[in-house]
């Protein structure tokens, strides 16, 4: 894999300077979409370390989620959360596909973006919060929070197109083949196992919990696909949440 592939998903996906990359091609696009749950690592550990901590010194369940979610955005520059918005207004737009997109590029969030961030933000907040009172619990957010980076490969399967002739979507938009992207969800789906095994859980946890968050990834991909006939980097934003959300609700409900 190159170093540039890497550069790429840790300058995208993070805070950390990693220099620029002259040219994505698709080796270097695919490389940095597979490695996109990996480079969240840190991030992950960091913040769901001190959402733990914040909970262990008397913090209310719900403020200590809030936390965990508050430095991942910190961490990642928010760009999710505004490509979750942008999707949002899109897709909730009358309008026909082009209106839909440029309603996207605008940037202005509207009532419907508005309305599913508090909405996705709190599932992920009140899973988190659950989470972290539970054994290793702070070990499930963190893993959470890098699988659902894991959304990436599933958006940039090599069937599904750009919406756009410019911009991320159209620069990483069909780089991951099929066998790949399965790897990158089985090795997860393993990982989460062994966490839910070490906190006391039940094994089948694992796979449960990202199947939730690859169901939930799939059915809005499935949509900005059909409605916008591609994805974006809004796209690829919203589907990064999408896939959080599902997971931490699937990860709190199972006990995990």
């Amino acid at each position: 894999m190159s170093s540039d592939g890497f550069r790429l998903a840790l300058g995208t996906l993070t805070r950390v300077p990693a220099g620029p990359v002259d040219r994505v091609t698709r080796p270097i696009a695919r490389t940095a979409m597979v490695l996109g749950s990996v480079v969240l690592i840190p991030v992950a550990l960091v913040s769901a370390g001190i959402g733990w901590a914040a909970w262990r010194l008397g913090a209310p369940d719900l403020v200590a989620g809030l936390l965990v979610v508050g430095l991942v955005a910190q961490l990642t520059r928010a760009m999710h959360w505004d490509g979750l918005a942008d999707t949002a207004d899109g897709l909730g737009s009358s309008w026909d596909r082009e209106r839909a997109l440029t309603i996207m590029r605008t940037g202005d969030v509207g009532p419907m973006g508005a309305g599913t961030l508090v909405v996705v933000i709190g599932l992920e907040a009140a899973s988190y919060g659950s989470l972290l009172t539970t054994r290793w619990g702070w070990l499930m957010v963190a893993a959470v929070i890098c699988v659902s980076r894991a959304a990436l490969v599933l958006g940039c399967l090599t069937r599904v197109p750009a919406a756009r002739p410019e911009g991320l979507g159209q620069a990483v938009a069909g780089s991951v083949p099929s066998w790949a992207a399965a790897v990158v969800w089985l090795v997860w789906a393993g990982l989460l196992a062994g966490v839910a095994v070490l906190g006391g859980g039940p094994v089948w946890a694992g796979p449960t919990i990202a199947g939730g968050g690859l169901v939930c990834a799939g059915v809005l991909l499935w949509w900005c696909v059909r409605r916008l006939g591609g994805i974006t980097g809004d796209v690829l934003g919203a589907i990064i949440e999408a896939t959080a959300a599902g997971a931490a609700v699937v990860a709190a409900v199972v006990g995990a």
